[in-house]
């Protein structure tokens, strides 16, 4: 009998993700809407570094912990609304709404 050494099994991700899409309404609603929160966040992340701010110091001007700016900018956790202007507002930066096209 042959011994299995291969513990990991190898997969495209963007292939089952998509897979998952055209099976599920569910998982399809849920993944395309948390695409735009991952980019608000990323962008968020950026401008900080753009500004040369540390998470540190973005903690102490909007009166968070730095653990939990990590967290938000790790995507291990999503902002309220308020906490996520807050830190846009610390940046220097607001939010706005406008119609897609």
């Amino acid at each position: 009998m042959m011994k299995d050494t291969n513990r990991f099994m190898t997969m495209d991700v963007d292939v089952e993700i998509e897979k998952r899409r055209n099976q599920s309404k569910e998982f399809r609603d849920a993944w395309d809407s948390s695409r735009e929160e991952y980019r608000l966040i990323g962008e968020m992340v950026k401008l900080r570094k753009t500004e040369s701010i540390t998470q540190k110091e973005l903690a102490e001007r909007t009166g968070n912990k730095q653990q939990s700016l990590s967290r938000i900018e790790k995507r291990l956790v999503s902002p309220s609304l308020r906490t996520f202007t807050n830190i846009l507002d610390a940046l220097g930066y607001r939010i706005s709404i406008e119609k897609k096209k």
